[in-house]
């Protein structure tokens, strides 16, 4: 029997609260993205969400992630703190039913062939494109 010691057990624990409040930012996104299109949802709510869901979703970042620290750092303020905002903005009872669609979307089946055919379909153009490639650069460089 292995025991890890209390530091461990710490961040073990800090990194599974990490990667669940990851995936319940993840789950608002979503949620907000409907919020945005639903029709019960007040107007003021469906422009704040549309924004937040679009900042979220897009990548475009109000500072490029390529900067040290800040680039992450404006993920890791604005998003949660816009999506806390228009949380607050939208009913309860609406933002419960949001989130409960958002789980049921972000909950896919993966089809293992489907990623093998993709992979094959990215390669057989990747050749297809340097043998047109090729054969451009005979015709027009070597005559």
């Amino acid at each position: 029997m292995r025991f890890y010691s209390r530091d461990r057990q710490e961040s073990l624990e800090l990194l599974r609260r990490l990667k669940s409040w990851a995936k319940g930012v993840k789950r608002d996104v979503i949620a907000l993205w409907l919020a945005a299109r639903d029709r019960r949802t007040p107007w003021y709510a469906k422009l704040l969400a549309g924004m937040i869901a679009a900042y979220a979703l897009s990548p475009v970042d109000l500072i490029p992630d390529f900067i040290p620290i800040l680039g992450y750092l404006d993920d890791l303020i604005v998003v949660p703190v816009g999506i806390m905002a228009t949380v607050a903005l939208i009913p309860r009872a609406l933002m419960t039913e949001f989130r409960l669609k958002a789980e049921q979307i972000s909950i896919r089946p993966q089809s293992r062939a489907a990623a093998v055919m993709i992979v094959l379909i990215w390669i057989v153009a990747t050749i297809l494109a340097a043998w047109l490639g090729y054969r451009y650069l005979l015709v027009h460089w070597l005559h």
